[in-house]
């Protein structure tokens, strides 16, 4: 019986120009996640609220540059953005989860911004 083994990341490498973030994996997957993407899909409770009616659209980000990508335990990084929000826990599944569905995600987002009158430049 085979056990599915969880993501685990064989580089993480943030761009020079800060605006993305290149996350490998060892099943050889590979995802470049722009700043603003993982900004505004930040695992915290800030964006992600305590549930999925909670969650936040966060407009005015298009130009949000990654400045920290600091390790937590053996399991995530914390990355601190330039607008100082650093309070979300990016797990080796959620970079995983992000990259295989970033069309989808980010076209939601789009959506969301729309629907609520806001602009990817605040």
């Amino acid at each position: 019986m085979s056990k599915t083994k969880a993501p685990w990341p064989s580089e993480i490498r943030l761009k020079k120009d800060r605006r993305s973030l290149v996350v490998s994996f060892e099943q050889g997957q590979s995802f470049e996640l722009s700043a603003e993407f993982l900004r505004v899909s930040s695992p915290s409770a800030e964006v992600q609220g305590h549930s999925p009616e909670q969650r936040k659209t966060v407009p005015g980000k298009r130009n949000v540059e990654i400045i920290g990508v600091d390790p937590v335990g053996n399991y995530a990084v914390k990355l601190t953005f330039d607008d100082l929000h650093n309070t979300g826990i990016y797990t080796w599944a959620y970079f995983l989860e992000l990259g295989q569905n970033h069309d989808a995600l980010w076209q939601r987002y789009l959506d969301e911004l729309a629907e609520k009158g806001l602009s990817r430049d605040g």
